[in-house]
């Protein structure tokens, strides 16, 4: 029995000893791979790695100047209304988004690897995200003329979108200051709508990899899963206001619970409007909607049962203002296609840095082109803009919020306001 014991214990010993030789042999083997040198040279070959496919040689360098023949140097193949068609932005824009967003994100920098080869440059990327944006196409779409494969390519519209709503989002997604509102309502009062501060609509995005076990929340009259995008937009498309969050089976009114359009106005956290219509003082301002709205103090509505020459009149111009939403939603839709067919995206907090990277987009484009309209400065009557407070009580509140849903008041300013578009048909048809 002893010598059985032994005999294995021996045993147990050897084979102790052969595994920590093999493992001094492995040990040796794997430091004369690192440290090997036969020439005297680092080897800087990049090896493969198993089980894995190798990286496609896309030609980075070759791909960038290709770009910049075709459309950046001086003496390009196609000229500006090209570029601005296909990538749709101006030649300036572009240039601006590539110095802007290789100053805030190093991502944008280009760089060589860890073989010393350079890669894919910032026009090239910013190019990469505006073509998706642009055209709405998939990641790989991109690969053939920009050399940038699909998972870069996806990565880099998610970067491209959240970087351009951190740089420019403080500007391009502001509401009204006093000079911005003092501009609208000038604008809007010689079209017949003295007080107004613009259209109110929304609009839905579809999502195309939304989950299952959400698709019935976010459903509805669409028949697909969509999001939707509250927005406020004036004459010139500029879009001052934007919430996009809520599922698609919401409609007008429930995402007007939803809102924050009048949290600024009911905590007086923004300039509120005092105007004067037909010998009639109001004390907030108001949108322009379709009739899906409440009859609020700041909705104006057209009226279903026009009778008479007057009302008539008013419908046909408040019809007419009212398209400047539908107006700013079609121009948004034609420049970034991604808008008009289900994003392929898996997450909503991806589609919602698009949603508003493109709003960004398309406030810098209306801002390059400067279509403001001409405006009458002589128009009456006159409006006061009373700068905020910043302080006030429950009970105060509870007055304004209470004041803005008033529905009598909704009926004197529309009475007030036939009765001003009649008296000013004339130069009002003009103007709008």
């Amino acid at each position: 029995m002893r010598r059985s014991l032994i005999s294995s214990l021996q045993q147990h010993s050897q084979f102790l000893a052969d595994l920590e030789e093999e493992a001094h042999q492995d040990e040796a083997k794997l430091l004369a791979m690192l440290f090997e040198d036969s020439d005297g040279e680092e080897n800087t070959e990049r090896q493969p790695i198993l089980h894995r496919a190798p990286n496609k040689d896309r030609d980075a360098t070759a791909g960038h100047e290709r770009l910049m023949a075709d459309y950046l140097n001086d003496d390009s193949v196609y000229d500006d209304g090209d570029f601005e068609r296909r990538f749709r932005v101006t030649k300036g824009v572009f240039i601006r988004l590539c110095n802007d967003l290789q100053s805030h994100h190093k991502y944008f920098i280009q760089k060589p690897d860890c073989t010393g080869k350079l890669g894919l440059s910032t026009p090239q990327k910013v190019t990469c995200a505006l073509r998706q944006l642009g055209y709405g196409v998939s990641a790989d779409a991109t690969d053939e003329y920009v050399r940038i494969g699909e998972t870069t390519a996806r990565m880099t519209l998610k970067l491209f979108a959240s970087s351009v709503i951190s740089i420019y989002g403080a500007k391009y997604l502001r509401k009204p200051t006093e000079e911005d509102l003092n501009r609208i309502l000038i604008e809007n009062a010689s079209r017949g709508f003295p007080g107004c501060l613009g259209s109110l609509d929304c609009m839905h995005v579809g999502w195309k990899n939304c989950p299952t076990a959400w698709s019935g929340q976010y459903t509805g009259k669409e028949k697909e899963p969509t999001i939707v995008l509250e927005a406020v937009a004036t004459q010139n498309r500029w879009i001052w206001h934007s919430f996009f969050g809520t599922p698609g089976t919401n409609n007008n009114l429930n995402i007007l619970d939803r809102s924050p359009l009048f949290d600024d106005i009911v905590n007086s956290r923004s300039p509120t409007v005092n105007f004067r219509v037909n010998r009639s003082h109001y004390n907030s301002g108001y949108y322009l909607c379709d009739g899906i709205y409440p009859s609020w103090a700041v909705f104006i509505k057209s009226i279903p049962t026009a009778s008479d020459l007057a009302t008539k009149h008013f419908n046909t111009i408040q019809e007419a203002c009212r398209k400047d939403i539908e107006r700013a939603f079609g121009s948004l839709q034609s420049k970034w296609h991604i808008l008009t067919s289900p994003i392929r995206f898996w997450y909503e907090e991806d589609i919602h840095s698009i949603v508003l990277c493109c709003i960004i987009l398309h406030n810098m484009m209306v801002e390059e082109r400067d279509s403001n309209i001409s405006i009458d400065r002589t128009c009456n009557p006159t409006h006061e803009i009373i700068p905020p407070t910043f302080s006030n009580s429950f009970e105060e509140r509870r007055q304004v919020a209470n004041n803005l849903r008033s529905e009598r008041v909704h009926r004197d300013l529309t009475d007030s306001l036939v009765k001003y578009a009649w008296e000013q048909r004339g130069s009002i048809d003009q103007a709008v």
